[in-house]
């Protein structure tokens, strides 16, 4: 199994939902009937090129990364990954495991011989580090921020100019002025990186990535060869990665964040509203745009958004009239 992530990256090369802790939940759990040896980015083929390889077959049967990264493929995919001003955590996973958007992976990726498996989601990730704060939209304009995915386009759109870098390559291009601001995922595996040691203007809130799934992707004639109880193991086991892997980054990114602003002058704030408009009309456009160009991004498109506005609904009545009222309430009673 490949990946999209550099040997320097502890937990998306070990810690929870990654390669290696994929591998070695298979490993166990079939006591040993599936043995997967992970690469890290660059040993068997570059950053990138993971999918093409698992999609071939032939050195490489897995590929560990995100949807998003493979735009180029299929429009479509990026809706796997997150959706901009989308379904958090909670609504995204509803929809790939309730409301069809697992099935629609499925056909998404069987053009290209693969299998897609949800193995991880980091939650919410921050807007990103940049050299120079943000006063207004006009700061957009020429700015090179290092983006993936439908994002990237997104920003595009506003006046900036996205590019795509691994993440073992983001702290040297900020730290020399190479790009003028970069995202990665948040508070724990940004100071991993040391970002907040080559910039200190750190925005919030990810209205790019409101979930951002991993995912594993396995080759067709592979996974055809095993029997249906291996299936079952893998698709047990990346179920185990994607909740552990989320739990772990909430924990951690409230320590990290805590840290970068007690302990390293990272300024910590939201984007100027005008900005977020920008980018709220910026994506209902490209958004409209694609779907009208392809059959098979219309389907994924309003399947997700059919069920986004369903769970809405019922966002409005549980989790942020929780978060918004009773949590409220209830710290003033038990300050």
């Amino acid at each position: 199994m490949t990946t999209t992530w550099p040997a320097g990256l502890p937990f998306f090369q070990a810690g929870p939902g990654s390669a290696t802790d994929f591998a070695r939940r298979v490993e166990e759990m079939s006591n040993g009937r599936i043995r997967i040896r992970v690469y890290s980015a660059g040993e068997l083929v570059p950053a990138f090129e993971g999918f093409d390889a698992a999609s071939a077959g032939r050195q490489v049967q897995l590929n560990h990364g995100c949807a998003y990264y493979w735009a180029n493929k299929s429009f479509a995919a990026q809706y796997f990954t997150t959706v901009p001003f989308g379904m958090t955590f909670q609504g995204h996973n509803a929809w790939l495991n309730e409301g069809g958007g697992y099935e629609l992976y499925e056909e998404v990726y069987r053009p290209f011989n693969l299998v897609p498996l949800v193995v991880g989601c980091t939650g919410v990730q921050p807007v990103g580090w940049f050299r120079r704060p943000v006063e207004s939209l006009a700061d957009f304009r020429g700015l090179n921020i290092r983006m993936p995915g439908l994002a990237g386009d997104i920003y595009r759109a506003i006046g900036a100019n996205p590019r795509l870098l691994p993440g073992g390559e983001l702290f040297a291009a900020l730290e020399r002025g190479a790009i003028d601001a970069v995202e990665w995922v948040g508070p724990y595996s940004d100071r991993e990186l040391g970002l907040h040691n080559a910039a200190k203007n750190y925005y919030s809130s990810g209205w790019h990535e409101p979930a951002t799934s991993t995912e594993v992707v396995v080759n067709r004639a592979a996974w055809d060869s095993l029997p249906n109880d291996l299936k079952a193991i893998m698709r047990n086991c990346a179920a185990a990665c994607n909740i552990t892997s989320h739990t772990t980054l909430e924990a951690r990114n409230a320590d990290a964040l805590d840290d970068l602003i007690n302990n390293h002058g990272v300024n910590f704030r939201p984007l100027p509203d005008d900005v977020i408009k920008a980018l709220l009309e910026a994506t209902k456009d490209i958004l409209t745009t694609q779907a009208n160009r392809d059959p098979l991004v219309k389907k994924v498109h309003e399947s997700y958004f059919k069920f986004k506005a369903k769970h809405d609904r019922w966002q409005a009545n549980s989790e942020t009239m929780f978060q918004t009222q009773i949590r409220d309430l209830g710290r003033e009673i038990l300050s």
